[in-house]
């Protein structure tokens, strides 16, 4: 598969100075040669996050986060690193070009990939230009116009148009060079005969307005149709297939324009329809998101879980819309998600409501919203007739079976506490009703590791390697792939000393910690805030000497050990004998080890 090359990402970190970057994003304030700030991956009132521009990291020392500018970019943005690379890269002006490999089947999924995604982007904008030149697309730009969508907001959301054709789209994607196969693939197209693969080929889409649905870094991968009649046999939303780069239930429409609002406010607005969605935004309320369909999948509600805290719902007051919210709360819980719900006037959508009321109003239906279980149990207790008993029962087991599916435990007793009020029953005689929780562990929730610290003297070590140059080229010159072989936890050591870093190089240093797992990372981080003794390189040479002691005992042991060893041949012996002799005589030069007092600068 294609790599970003190693120069390049170093280019792009020496282009992007770690303080502007942050700085782009919250308020930084300076301390002494650091900055610092309040730290935004975790709830603290003494700033503890700290900016060193001076090696281009930052590091909480109250959560532990900490690293190059491309894991700043990636906790905050939660984006992979190759896209981190690429925004940065996009901010400094800096093309990425990948490398490939040779003909593996990474490659050619690779390059099947980056084909998908060059027919999507076309696609979309030649849906587009059809919607904003040609003729047939009229009755499209009029209901945009009837609706209140602008030119604007066309442009910047990209909306297209399907001509009425059987195969428009088809004949536009072959004349563009693309083979059958790959346009079937991408489900602009489908089979005649779904048994028949040699069958015959027509527009999925056809007389229907035209949403790109872009990945979580805006990527065309997928479309969504709305029709523009009132025909009731036909769907008013049709969505492209599952294919290799779209999978419905993983993709949340708008993303990859709202999800800064989404982390800035921790709570998300879930609307059905794209244009609830683009109205919303484009009003101003940019923490909102739409399900590809109506109901929350599980997928969707764990990558929900990344941004927010805490939803609500706006889907519409008909029956429709109300089945569809109490489908999403099993997935939401699941991922220990707060709901609540936004109830719409009968007849009304967020679109509608937000052109009549305006933002602030709509802004202010949202902020009262009730708690989902406050809406539900009022809902369900109006319906029932609570006094009968038998219904009253029936009701609470109903009741109990939902309650049962909130996993916190804080949450299900505030909910338990509610429903038994409002059945006018005890707690705890409504809680032997609940079912008992299934104690399975989530196999795709997050866990974070942290990163074993180091014996002192390797840490010290690690930090010299890191930070000084004449220390690190001492440590270079030493036999230090065997000390480091036979001392317990000095992985990290061999790591340093493994690379190419510059300590003196701000950018190396970047792309040194880029290879890393986040929790070494944020070790890395640690140390290079710290301050290192002006003496740097006579501390490593003793604190190297106090490492190889161990190692070189260790060795005479393992010799001493073998030389016992039965059925030995003569030259074996010889070998065995000499190695003993000069690892006892490298012990015996030791002077009595007494590391240099590390007086901080």
């Amino acid at each position: 598969m294609g790599t970003i090359p190693n120069h390049t990402i170093e280019q792009v970190a020496a282009a992007n100075d770690i303080v502007e970057v942050i700085g782009s994003y919250f308020p930084l304030k300076r301390a002494g040669t650091n900055f610092r700030a309040l730290c935004p991956f975790h709830q603290e009132k003494t700033p503890s996050f700290h900016v060193n521009p001076a090696r281009q990291s930052f590091h909480c020392f109250g959560c532990g986060v900490g690293g190059s500018v491309f894991r700043f970019v990636m906790d905050y943005e939660h984006i992979d690193f190759p896209a981190s690379v690429r925004r940065l890269a996009a901010r400094a002006g800096i093309p990425v070009i990948e490398e490939q490999g040779g003909s593996t089947d990474d490659d050619r999924q690779h390059e099947a990939r980056r084909t998908l995604l060059k027919l999507h982007a076309e696609a979309a904008e030649w849906f587009h230009e059809n919607l904003l030149k040609r003729e047939f697309a009229a009755p499209a730009r009029e209901y945009l116009k009837q609706r209140g969508i602008s030119s604007a907001v066309v442009k910047s959301w990209q909306l297209g148009f399907a001509p009425e054709s059987w195969d428009a789209c088809l004949k536009w994607a072959l004349d563009q060079g693309y083979k059958r196969g790959t346009i079937l693939q991408s489900g602009l197209v489908k089979l005649r005969d779904e048994e028949r693969p040699e069958s015959e080929v027509y527009d999925r889409f056809r007389g229907r307005l035209m949403f790109p649905i872009c990945n979580d870094v805006g990527e065309v991968i997928a479309f969504s149709g709305r029709i523009l009649t009132s025909d009731k046999e036909a769907a008013k939303y049709l969505n492209s297939p599952e294919t290799p780069l779209f999978r419905k239930g993983s993709i949340l429409f708008g993303l990859h324009k709202t999800k800064r609002g989404l982390i800035d406010a921790g709570c998300a607005i879930v609307c059905e329809g794209q244009l609830d969605l683009i109205t919303l935004f484009e009003a101003g309320l940019t923490n909102v998101v739409a399900p590809q369909g109506t109901a929350f999948t599980e997928g969707q509600a764990r990558i929900l879980k990344r941004y927010v805290n805490e939803v609500v719902l706006c889907f519409d007051a008909d029956a429709a819309g109300q089945k569809a919210a109490e489908r999403s709360l099993e997935p939401l819980l699941e991922n220990n998600l707060v709901v609540r719900v936004a109830e719409m006037p009968p007849g009304e959508d967020p679109d509608s409501l937000v052109r009549k009321e305006g933002a602030e109003k709509f802004g202010a239906r949202i902020a009262a919203a009730r708690d989902f279980f406050d809406f539900w149990i009022e809902r369900e207790v109006a319906a029932t007739d609570v006094t009968n008993l038998s219904k009253k029962m029936q009701l609470a087991r109903q009741l109990a079976e939902t309650v049962a599916r909130v996993h916190d435990p804080l949450m299900r007793n505030e909910v338990i506490s509610k429903v038994a009020a409002r059945l006018g029953v005890g707690t705890a005689d409504f809680s032997t009703l609940l079912p008992k929780p299934q104690r399975t562990r989530n196999p795709n929730a997050p866990l974070r590791m942290v990163a074993p610290a180091p014996r002192h003297e390797i840490a010290l070590l690690c930090l010299l390697a890191l930070r000084d140059a004449e220390a690190r080229n001492f440590l270079l010159t030493q036999d230090w792939p065997e000390v480091v072989k036979e001392t317990p936890g000095s992985e990290m050591l061999a790591r340093i000393l493994e690379s190419d870093l510059r300590p003196d190089d701000p950018a190396s240093l970047n792309l040194f910690m880029s290879s890393l797992p986040a929790a070494e990372e944020s070790l890395v981080s640690a140390w290079l805030l710290q301050k290192k003794p002006p003496n740097a390189a006579a501390v490593a040479r003793d604190w190297w000497e106090g490492l190889r002691q161990p190692a070189l005992r260790r060795r005479l042991q393992a010799a001493e050990s073998r030389l016992k060893l039965p059925r030995l041949s003569p030259g074996e012996v010889v070998a065995l004998q000499k190695q003993v002799v000069d690892l006892r005589g490298q012990l015996d030069d030791f002077s009595r080890f007494s590391p240099t007092r590390a007086v901080e600068s």
